[in-house]
């Protein structure tokens, strides 16, 4: 079995207007996520290599955002917010590591073969532009964006989030349903649906998309 690839994603936020804002990136219209509005990061390097992974992906995360963005950030005031292992059917898979972390002060400088376009946006107005069909995202950052939407300054995210174990979501795929689920859902491992059994996923049939977690 082919070994799936770690990956590194950072969460840049600053305080805004009422909430949070979170600064996220259009990919061009080609790769794995083609058009679609996400966090800085990639994929690990050789050079990123560290005792552990979790410290190797910080310091991926890091680098591609100083690539993507021109933003330098510290690898150690990152705060490890989830992991994401991809469903099987994915063509092209990886292992993602997410972090948080407070955005400094300066220009965004954007390398153009990773990203077309950037915004500082509240997670209320990335999420509600998807379910208007204007933002393309994808369920990693869509659940990301809906747990971040709580939180009116960086410090309280940061207080909240450090508090908590981090998550990790191994996503299967319903596409007769339009569902992504995960552990928790008493679908996930194909039992029996009951009308209110627990349920841990995210409706992606039509928008806007819906969370379902009980």
């Amino acid at each position: 079995m082919t070994e799936i690839p770690v990956a590194a994603t950072l969460v840049l936020a600053r305080d805004g207007a009422g909430a949070i804002e979170v600064l996220l990136l259009q990919r061009p219209d080609r790769g794995a996520f083609a058009g679609g509005w996400v966090f800085p990061g990639g994929r690990v390097e050789p050079h990123d290599e560290a005792d552990d992974e979790e410290r190797t992906a910080r310091n991926a995360a890091v680098r591609e955002t100083a690539e993507e963005t021109g933003l330098i950030v510290d690898p150690d005031a990152l705060l490890p917010l989830s992991h994401w292992s991809p469903p099987q059917q994915l063509a092209t898979k990886f292992h993602t590591w997410f972090f948080f972390a407070h955005g400094h002060e300066g220009d965004v400088v954007l390398q153009e073969a990773e990203a077309v376009a950037s915004e500082w946006l509240r997670p209320a107005d990335a999420l509600k532009r998807h379910g208007a069909g204007s933002l393309k995202l994808f369920p990693p950052t869509w659940v990301t964006l809906d747990t971040l939407m709580a939180f009116s300054t960086v410090d309280a995210a940061v207080r909240s989030l450090g508090a908590r174990d981090m998550q990790r979501y191994e996503t299967k795929q319903d596409h007769e349903r339009g569902l992504a689920l995960w552990h928790g859902d008493e679908a996930y491992d194909g039992g029996e649906e009951t009308e209110e059994g627990p349920r841990h996923r995210l409706h992606v049939g039509s928008l806007p998309w819906r969370f379902e977690h009980r």
